[in-house]
């Protein structure tokens, strides 16, 4: 139960930012492609990585703390639910090219921030 309750606080940061800049992009990009869930999922993967590349070489901390920082903060944070709703709704609607660069895109842009954020960390 105290876990529970120590992973509230930065799953309510994790998404307020999550809503905060994933709606600021989402706005300034327009409505045809959801730029706002890309954004966040890719975010989200550079800062994963930064954050796992520190707190494994670099700062000592108990485990309980990387849970709260990756489930709690991180796991409000990123988006994947909504982006495999996205990717379906652009199948719906037939824009086959916008589900496929949605699909794609993402996945291989997300790997290769998260390896952005491990070497970051590691030049911390």
């Amino acid at each position: 139960m105290t876990k529970g309750i120590w992973l509230c606080a930065p799953g309510a940061l994790g998404t307020i930012a999550r809503y905060g800049l994933g709606g600021f992009v989402q706005r300034i990009s327009g409505a045809g492609f959801p730029w706002g869930t890309v954004a966040m999922n890719l975010t989200g993967c550079l800062l994963f990585g930064l954050a796992f590349s520190a707190l494994e070489s670099r700062i000592q901390v108990r485990p309980e703390f990387r849970t709260i920082v990756f489930i709690g903060f991180f796991g409000a944070f990123t988006t994947f639910s909504s982006f495999v709703a996205e990717t379906v709704s652009l199948m719906d609607d037939s824009q086959w090219f916008y589900a496929g660069a949605n699909l794609m895109g993402q996945n291989v842009l997300g790997i290769a921030a998260l390896l952005a954020g491990l070497a970051l960390g590691r030049m911390l």
